[in-house]
């Protein structure tokens, strides 16, 4: 777990909290006795503060007089019937089994001071688990705590002969992002203007976020951050094995920690994690990951220096099968013969049963129906790690990610070297670079903590069609990351290119590029707020 915990609480505060949340003194935590809604709304601030989930709590939530709700009151009998469920799911997990009966509950924790290494663990979790992670555009991560930059000092690189040195150039990252916001941030301001019709807070928003847009490169995937999540019980179940079975000790002691707590939430839902069978779960999961690696060892292709997105698998028969799923379900006929029936379809009226059945979609919210589930895309992508990050939580996908490490590169933003920064952006990044292949020679799992975000790494990215318009759509938008949206614009003309009947329902690729990504968002802000003063 982290060395570093910040904001701690004095004695009325803890009292004020307990109510509310399972323990006050460790940086992981849960949720008891909030309205949903409000664990919900305390996630979403949670994503654009520096400040801990406590604190927004007892500052935002629990100070005023209009919090509105009491803690959760316990009768004997409510003590009771508590029991009774408990008794029932216990002799129905372990007794007879039933998976699905432990998705009926749920908890939010919170999981706080973890590095980008432990975060990406946890948000690698698909169906069942929604995380909510701090935020490298609206969130400053320059500020130290007790005189120490807020990243993860792994206990083995720590006793190491590295320990100085991961330490120093860790340091020096931490360093020149902080010295560069401000000049980045008036550089910005230089290129992009205020006009009349945006308010100055929107503007100083804007601008900043595209600021520490341009210098998260420089964050090592060691940089401390804040998650939120939620889960039912069988997902927290599966994401504790993994947790187990992680090669990094942060990850184990990270669901150790979550088991901690969920013991306090959802007990019955999550105790087979710490059974005979979990463990043997996590071994088998252990002994794959180290099986893989071991004959991965004997390919050594080389490695990209560029970003690239490459469509690399697709169904020759994609329109076949979409149209096969639209018409099945209004057929009395079996699967085999809707496909031969497909198959004799002229090119005509395959055009016009698509276009059918996308309809007219006044917005990216309205999405395709699950017939285009029936193809899917494979994608080999090169990009930097931050857009990794992001695209990384998009849970209805099947990904598969190399180690972060320095061998692909990285690139300079054209912007700084606009704004005459790039020199020590480019020191920052090829020290750490020195530093991660001294620590790699000795520690190759935990070397990668030292990895900046600007670096590159290659995954794999598996996707369906319906999923395809969701991501596409969503990630190339105004107000999205250059990296990713690269990635979402990329992804789009390539599947346009072998399947252009079925791309042309994506009405909302936005394919422009734009100097302050998050204007718009924020003028948009503006006029709520103004709408809500009328």
């Amino acid at each position: 777990m982290s060395s570093v915990w910040d904001e701690p609480l004095g004695a009325a505060e803890q009292e004020r909290l307990r109510p509310y949340v399972t323990n006050v003194d460790r940086p992981v935590f849960g949720l008891q006795g909030l309205p949903e809604v409000v664990k919900g709304a305390l996630f979403s601030r949670y994503s654009r503060s520096e400040k801990s989930l406590r604190r927004i709590l007892l500052e935002e939530f629990l100070g005023g007089e209009g919090a509105g709700f009491t803690p959760t009151a316990t009768s004997s009998a409510d003590e009771a019937a508590r029991r009774r469920a408990e008794a029932f799911y216990e002799r129905v997990l372990i007794g007879y089994g039933d998976d699905s009966v432990a998705e009926l509950g749920g908890a939010h924790l919170a999981c706080e001071s973890i590095s980008n290494i432990a975060a990406k663990a946890i948000e690698a979790s698909r169906i069942g688990i929604a995380p909510l992670e701090k935020s490298t555009r609206y969130v400053s991560f320059a500020q130290p705590i007790g005189g120490r930059y807020r990243y993860y000092r792994d206990a083995d690189v720590m006793a190491s002969r590295h320990a100085a040195t991961y330490e120093a150039t860790l340091d020096a990252l931490f360093a020149t992002y902080a010295h560069l916001i401000e000049p980045v941030s008036q550089w910005v301001r230089r290129q992009t203007p205020r006009d009349g019709a945006t308010s100055e807070r929107a503007y100083l928003s804007a601008t900043r976020a595209r600021a520490l847009d341009l210098l998260r490169g420089l964050l090592p995937m060691a940089t401390l951050t804040n998650v939120g999540l939620y889960g039912n019980g069988r997902a927290f179940e599966y994401l504790l094995t993994r947790a187990a079975s992680s090669p990094f000790a942060e990850v184990r002691a990270l669901g150790g920690a979550m088991h901690a707590e969920l013991d306090h939430l959802i007990p019955s839902f999550i105790k087979r994690a710490a059974t005979p069978r979990g463990a043997a779960h996590a071994a088998y999961l252990a002994t794959t990951r180290a099986a893989g690696r071991i004959i991965a060892r004997q390919i050594a292709p080389a490695p990209a220096s560029a970003d690239s997105v490459h469509l690399v698998q697709w169904d020759d028969d994609a329109e076949e099968r979409v149209i096969a799923a639209i018409l099945y379900p209004h057929a009395q006929a079996s699967y085999a013969e809707v496909c031969a029936a497909v198959r004799e379809l002229d090119a005509a009226t395959r055009v016009a049963v698509l276009r059918e059945y996308v309809g007219t979609r006044e917005s990216r919210f309205h999405k395709p129906g699950r017939a285009f589930e029936a193809t899917h895309y494979l994608f080999d992508i090169v990009a930097d790690i931050g857009a990794y990050r992001d695209l990384q939580r998009h849970r209805m996908l099947t990904q598969q990610q190399q180690v972060y490490g320095v061998s692909h590169g990285y690139a300079v933003p054209d912007d700084l070297v606009e704004a005459g920064v790039a020199d020590e952006y480019r020191s920052a990044l090829d020290r750490a670079a020195a530093t991660y292949e001294a620590i790699a020679a000795d520690l190759p799992v935990v070397a990668q903590y030292a990895v900046p975000l600007a670096y590159r790494v290659r995954w794999s990215f598996g996707l369906n069609l319906r999923e395809a318009y969701h991501l596409i759509e969503l990630r190339s938008g105004r107000q999205g990351h250059p990296g990713y949206r690269r990635v979402a614009q990329a992804m789009y003309h390539q599947i346009a290119a072998v399947h252009p009947t079925l791309a042309h329902g994506m009405q909302f690729v936005d394919l422009a590029q734009y100097d302050l990504e998050r204007l718009a968002a924020e003028q948009r802000i503006d006029a709520r707020v103004r709408r809500q003063a009328d």
